[in-house]
């Protein structure tokens, strides 16, 4: 199953990749190199297949829980003073995706789209300190039963040049259903309040949609 972001790359790729085939048949007379193209093609067909799959995730929704909107790995646990929204001090959570992961963006809880804005900007590597605020990002905002709001940002890497982003102010969406995509490499954060308790560590993969990255008590 592939994301429906990548529709409209990964039919031009097979056209692309099924017409240099048949070139490099009719015209490459020597049979190690025609071998030779004919493998590049078909892998850089695989690789575009294997950025876009969509695979099926089963969230159990619970209220008292945040998952991780994208598989990756956790590269920040920290508090911060969040500048845009809350300007005040938050738990966040940074997942970074490289271009082998999963690049879905996934509800990390139920609620209501309260917040959704689109920043231009720069391609730093999404792992940089400054990415965060100087990079292309969405931030979103969902206000939810058990955590009060939070606060999740897809961020452009080096090599991503376009974010999708489908949370629209006042929606009422639900935890782990899609709600985006970032096109080749990226990173997320998530922040939270700092009465919640962080489920992950330093360096664990997550997979988004599933993973518990945080809880919260009454």
């Amino acid at each position: 199953m592939f994301h429906k972001e990548g529709h409209q790359i990964i039919i031009i790729t097979f056209i692309v990749v099924a017409a240099g085939v048949l070139l490099t048949d009719y015209f490459v007379n020597i049979p190690w190199l025609r071998l030779t193209i004919t493998l590049s093609l078909l892998l850089f067909l695989i690789i575009i297949l294997q950025f876009f799959r969509n695979p099926k995730r089963k969230a159990q929704v619970n209220d008292g829980t945040v998952v991780s909107p994208v598989d990756g790995k956790v590269v920040v646990i920290e508090e911060v003073f969040e500048k845009e929204y809350f300007k005040d001090s938050r738990l966040q959570i940074s997942i970074f995706m490289s271009p082998i992961n999963v690049h879905v963006t996934r509800y990390p809880a139920s609620g209501q789209v309260i917040f959704s804005k689109y920043h231009p900007g720069k391609y730093r590597v999404a792992w940089h300190p400054k990415a965060s605020e100087e990079n292309e990002r969405t931030t979103v905002v969902l206000e939810n039963q058990a955590f009060g709001k939070v606060l999740y940002r897809q961020i452009a890497g080096a090599l991503a040049k376009r974010i999708v982003n489908y949370a629209k102010e006042n929606h009422k969406v639900i935890q782990g259903e899609d709600s985006g995509f970032i096109k080749f490499g990226s990173r997320v954060d998530v922040l939270l309040p700092l009465n919640a308790t962080i489920k992950v560590g330093l360096g664990q993969k997550v997979k988004g949609g599933e993973s518990v990255i945080a809880t919260i008590h009454d």
